[in-house]
């Protein structure tokens, strides 16, 4: 594990491969941590790869460098901390790929600064927040399945996350992907990048900000507000689903719409946590990208 300044952040991450590879950045999800590419990664460098996996502010090693931040964790600030991580690792563009969180840190990287971005891997495609969307209601089984993110929403919610944040995050685990069992160390892996001081404080504000019922960070309302406007994906981009996904009921092959580069969606039978449930799945929508990449560059 290594950390390098980024930004607002002291990250902490992985780093996988040549040195001189070609450069992958995956980003994991809540409640997840980089382990969920343990198996992703080795087919990524046996390709030829530099492999980065950072904590996600509020997970793990990572630090806010000063006590005077916003612990927020709206979408912004996380497409943020991603491009301020290439400038840190001083990679001009990079494949990014990530699912839950991290599929959104990408898709807004992606959207924003696609001059940084070679190529994209998303999983829920689309993965930007409609924030005006979201002060409305879902079909009611859809509210039923979100119900961390109600609970969030209040002081004793809060509390709970606070106090639990080990058992109400192996629940979700067990939700999320119904067919995937995976052991107790295997869960107690990631769990441990729970324990960070700036984890609630991250969570909580993430939830309240999507669902518009907390103020953002004032440093990203500019890019707050371009996102507000949908901007399209224009890198290369392969887009997943899973099926057994409660989050995504459906699938989000709907989304075609905003990928204006080269799109294949593809879904896989698992749950909400794929490159960690089918890493061969998630690691060939990877390469996939790459050969895309290459052969553009031959023509």
């Amino acid at each position: 594990m290594k950390t390098i300044d980024a930004g607002v952040l002291t990250v902490g991450y992985l780093d996988d491969g040549p040195g001189d590879g070609w450069p992958v950045l995956l980003s994991h999800g809540f409640p997840y941590d980089v382990h969920a590419y343990d198996e992703v990664v080795p087919r990524l460098t046996a390709r030829g790869a530099r492999v980065v996996r950072p904590y996600l502010r509020g997970f793990g090693p990572t630090r806010f460098r000063s006590a005077g931040t916003a612990r927020s964790g709206q979408q912004a600030a996380l497409g943020s901390d991603l491009v301020a991580l290439l400038d840190a690792l001083r990679w001009e563009t990079a494949i990014v790929a990530g699912y839950d969180w991290g599929g959104l840190a990408s898709c807004v990287a992606t959207a924003l600064w696609p001059e940084r971005i070679a190529g994209l891997v998303s999983m829920a495609s689309y993965d930007i927040l409609d924030i005006d969307r979201l002060r409305h209601a879902h079909d009611p089984a859809l509210e039923h399945v979100i119900w961390y993110q109600h609970l969030f929403q209040t002081e004793r919610g809060r509390e709970c996350l606070a106090a639990s944040r080990r058992d109400l995050c192996r629940m979700l685990w067990r939700q999320w992907s119904p067919s995937w069992r995976p052991d107790e160390a295997t869960f107690a892996r990631s769990a441990a990048s729970f324990d960070n001081p700036d984890f609630v404080d991250v969570v909580v504000h993430a939830y309240r900000h999507s669902f518009g019922l907390a103020s953002g960070d004032p440093a990203y309302e500019d890019l707050e507000k371009r996102l507000a406007g949908r901007p399209p994906i224009t890198v290369p981009a392969v887009t997943l689903d899973g099926t057994q996904d409660p989050l995504k009921p459906g699938g989000t092959a709907d989304h075609a719409e905003m990928f204006t580069a080269r799109h294949e969606h593809r879904a896989v039978e698992v749950g909400h946590n794929l490159p960690q449930e089918a890493p061969a799945a998630f690691a060939d929508a990877i390469l996939t990208v790459r050969e895309w990449l290459r052969a553009a560059e031959r023509t």
